[in-house]
């Protein structure tokens, strides 16, 4: 690649501190590869405050354009450097709008860069580490205030109310996610909305939410029993939890996201509830919450130190209930560390 281009999101953010919205104005980074240079087109009216958030050490070109004018003629002084050379993009985030643009005036040869940037974005540094322990800090106060609200006729959405004031109050700018409370029968959907079912005596409730603290993302998920849970639930949470922590315990620098994977779902296998756990083990986290490594068996590459990622092993069976726990993990060259700490013992209310 002689380019990369970065859209408004996560990538720009992590490399230049901008955090520019996606919107139908064009707004694009496009920086070189020998780093000497970035060149920002954007609507005149972000300038200001883009010229008041870019910190980096690299010198940047500002090539606003107004409503009236277009974006084209900004794009075009801007990207006199790609005529004819091969640009990165990022394939899950730049539009055809964008795309077709850069074609247009500077005919370039466009390859998918997502692999590179995440490789990078991947291995957390301290500062990052950080800042994702104060997230887990702050979702994990919020989960306490959460659990101990719960009780028959409380609604799924009065929780996570609840759940989303006690992680602000904490510190937190708002949550990572949209927070899941699913009781009941609600919670054999692995991705329940949260809606209005009253919690009843014999539920299993899943809670999976997460705080966003100075850009950087949390994400936990514990499963609570409203009063004695029966045989078939006490397995399904005895093997989850045996998972979990095989996973934690087991996942080391070197590993791939596939044996990571494995190494929870054989737990779940050997318990002879393989198929109820429908979803990959986990995924990375940082800046979003959902970003690679993914640990599933699709995914061969081997894990770094200074990766974070979630393990959440679940099982989920209609007319008795799910059952997820999800800790947030960190690669150390000791091994795994887990940051979230809240107890995972089940929690029967």
């Amino acid at each position: 690649m002689d380019y990369v281009v970065l859209m408004p999101g996560a990538n720009l953010q992590y490399f230049t501190g901008l955090s520019l919205h996606l919107s139908e104005r064009l707004a694009l980074a496009l920086i070189a590869a020998d780093a000497q240079s970035i060149h920002i087109v954007l609507p005149a009216l972000e300038q200001p405050r883009a010229l008041a958030e870019y910190s980096g050490e690299i010198a940047v070109r500002w090539f606003p354009w107004s409503d009236d004018e277009g974006p084209m003629n900004a794009l075009r002084n801007a990207a006199a450097g790609l005529i004819g050379r091969t640009v990165g993009v990022e394939y899950t985030t730049m539009r055809v709008m964008e795309l077709r643009a850069l074609e247009e005036v500077a005919g370039i040869h466009s390859i998918d860069a997502s692999a590179a940037i995440a490789s990078l974005r991947m291995q957390k540094g301290n500062d990052e580490i950080e800042l994702m322990r104060e997230a887990v800090r702050i979702v994990e106060a919020g989960l306490k205030t959460a659990i101990e609200a719960i009780q028959p006729g409380r609604t799924e959405r009065e929780i996570a109310r609840m759940w989303e004031e006690a992680m602000q109050a904490a510190g937190g700018e708002g949550p990572s996610f949209a927070t899941i409370v699913a009781s009941g029968p609600n919670s054999a959907n692995p991705h329940h909305t949260t809606g209005e079912r009253q919690i009843q005596t014999g539920d299993l409730v899943i809670l999976d939410g997460g705080a966003l603290y100075r850009g950087y993302c949390s994400d936990i998920t514990r499963t609570v029993s409203v009063g004695e849970p029966t045989a078939q639930q006490r397995k399904l949470y005895d093997a989850v939890l045996a998972a979990n922590r095989a996973a934690c315990a087991g996942a080391k620098p070197g590993m791939s996201g596939a044996q990571v994977d494995r190494l929870a779902r054989q737990v779940i296998e050997d318990a002879e509830l393989g198929r109820y756990f429908i979803h990959r083990t986990g995924h990375g986290l940082g800046m979003e919450i959902h970003e690679p490594p993914y640990i599933a068996s699709t995914n061969k590459v081997a894990l770094p130190i200074g990766t974070v990622f979630t393990v959440e092993p679940g099982t989920y069976v209609a007319g008795i209930g799910g059952v997820r726990i999800e800790d947030d993990v960190l690669l150390t060259a000791n091994g795994a560390e887990c940051l979230t700490n809240f107890p995972r013992e089940l929690i029967v209310k």
